[in-house]
């Protein structure tokens, strides 16, 4: 049996001003330092940052950076970029080396794209800008062999004040298929946080069974906490089918070209009142994301109202959509997959 999992915590920080440039370089570097990557690593991640900061400074208006450290065989920093500025009406122009409209040397985007290990972007005319960059070891051994894996994006934020996050959220895989899961202890807070990572806990522990049986175990592990919302899917590439399970205001969505259709939670709270737990079994078209959130997130949006947005990386999705429909008075979490190799378009 295969396993292999990916759960990381988000650093939020603002690029109201100039001056925060310098603390999103500070942090991304401490971050790669922690994660064990060399010197010349962490200058790179410390040039990729700054450039793609002040793009957004100058250009953009602000905004907010979203720095995650991710570990596994590829070791590195990933920084999500959004902000509400006029946007670009040429995204390929603007890539190229000396194009500028602040009167710069215009090497800033050209730079962060010939360094980063992973880039992708989002923007249109009026409506902002979310740009995606990873920059990973050197010492990790690339592989072209996308078969059988996930492209995945994730935001995980706490309350604004708060320094513990009462979501969470995982991704594993077992052999073909992959399991997913978002928890979202009730409340905030220390006390919101213990239950969500016991969820986590009993996910990873009970990753063989069905959906609906494995939530009915994290719902026994969770009866010492004050309980949560939690949902856990089961992606199969070969029946190319999710079948879900969720107890709680966890949303679960199959977005499919033009078509979004939402998967089912019943009510209760996971380690209290649960009356009932029942798996659904839904298709998952070549291409297809699937996006789950908590309810940190406004359940309105539509990718099809942002064109083009569903072919691009599920992180630059998720960024968008913690952009414009995170509430602002909760722990927030968004994630977005879909099989690496593919896009929207599919």
């Amino acid at each position: 049996m295969e396993v292999s999992s990916l759960a990381t915590e988000s650093v939020l920080l603002s690029l109201d001003h100039g001056s925060r440039v310098g603390e999103v370089r500070r942090v991304a570097t401490s971050m790669a330092g922690r994660l064990g990557l060399d010197a010349q690593d962490q200058g790179r991640v410390a040039l990729v940052l700054t450039e793609a900061a002040n793009n957004a400074v100058l250009h953009g208006g602000g905004g907010e950076i979203v720095l995650r450290a991710f570990h596994g065989s590829s070791p590195g920093i990933e920084a999500i970029i959004a902000d509400r500025g006029p946007g670009m009406t040429d995204v390929s122009r603007a890539l190229q080396d000396g194009y500028s409209t602040a009167g710069t040397p215009g090497s800033g985007l050209g730079a962060v794209v010939r360094l980063s290990n992973k880039f992708d972007i989002y923007s249109a005319a009026g409506a902002g800008t979310v740009l995606l960059v990873q920059v990973c070891s050197r010492a990790a051994v690339p592989s072209s062999n996308t078969s059988g894996r996930l492209d995945t994006g994730a935001v995980c934020l706490p309350k604004a004040g708060e320094t513990d996050c009462g979501d969470a959220w995982a991704i594993a895989r077992i052999g073909d298929r992959h399991v997913m899961i978002v928890a979202d202890g009730l409340g905030h807070g220390p006390d919101a946080a213990k239950a969500s990572r016991q969820a986590i806990t009993t996910f990873h522990s009970r990753l063989t069974l069905p959906p609906a049986d494995l939530l009915g175990e994290i719902h026994l592990a969770l009866r010492s906490t004050r309980g949560a919302a939690v949902a856990v899917a089961v992606l199969d590439p070969i029946m190319r089918e999710v079948r879900y399970a969720g107890v709680g205001n966890i949303a679960g969505a199959i977005v499919a070209g033009e078509e979004t259709r939402s998967m089912v939670s019943h009510n209760g709270t996971v380690g209290h009142e649960v009356r009932k737990i029942q798996e659904f079994t839904y298709p998952w078209p070549p291409g297809a994301l699937v996006i789950m959130h908590s309810d940190g997130l406004q359940t309105q949006w539509r990718l099809d109202r942002y064109p083009g947005l569903a072919t691009r990386a599920p992180a630059v999705i998720a960024g968008l959509l913690y952009r414009d429909f995170s509430r602002g008075r909760d722990d927030v979490t968004v994630t977005a997959v879909r099989e690496a190799g593919r896009n929207g378009t599919t």
